[in-house]
């Protein structure tokens, strides 16, 4: 699958927008808790609403099947994250996650996964979601600063409270190792 044209560029300037929101400078890190707590978001473990160990044997039965998911009850939303997982793969999943709000995806697609029913977005909009989420917590003017600082991915990723996988992605699909160190040599 492809992003629709000029979707990378539109997300970074959205990316930038809701930090100034925040009152962040472009070097400083997203908590997407409080991202979600200014989109009026709330956040909810899922330990919360059922036992941990049901979670651990949905997670026996197919591992990353449940990351996180968004509902909306009497016109508010939730998002509902997996304890089992890490702090930096919890802030991509809420990143995910609010943007499919962002972008204003319709929850429709219904999947069953052992008898449970889960909603989901078209394969587009899930491409387009973790695209948006991965530019929100990491938007290009952050990777820039933190490559001209020599700072690799697990670098960042320990800097910013984002998973390694994603830092590796927006690292190598944004081109910003290779402009920092243009820029540099």
């Amino acid at each position: 699958m492809t992003l629709p044209r000029g979707f990378k560029a539109s997300a970074e300037r959205e990316a930038v927008r809701l930090r100034k929101e925040l009152g962040l400078i472009d070097s400083a890190p997203l908590n997407v808790r409080n991202l979600a707590d200014h989109l009026g978001v709330k956040i909810v473990s899922a330990e919360v609403l059922i036992d941990r160990e049901r979670l651990e044997e949905l997670e026996r039965l197919q591992a990353y099947a449940f990351s996180a998911a968004t509902f909306e009850v009497a016109g508010r939303h939730y998002i509902v994250t997996n304890p089992l997982r890490p702090d930096g793969r919890q802030a991509s999943d809420i990143a995910h996650e609010l943007s499919h709000l962002l972008l204003q995806h319709d929850l429709s697609e219904i999947r069953e996964l052992n008898g449970t029913p889960f909603r989901t977005c078209q394969p587009e909009e899930e491409e387009q979601a973790t695209a948006f989420g991965g530019t929100l917590m990491l938007p290009r003017p952050l990777l820039l600063s933190a490559a001209r600082r020599g700072m690799k991915p697990a670098d960042i990723a320990a800097s910013y409270g984002v998973s390694e996988e994603m830092a590796r992605y927006r690292y190598n699909t944004t081109g910003v190792a290779k402009q920092a160190y243009t820029r540099s040599g």
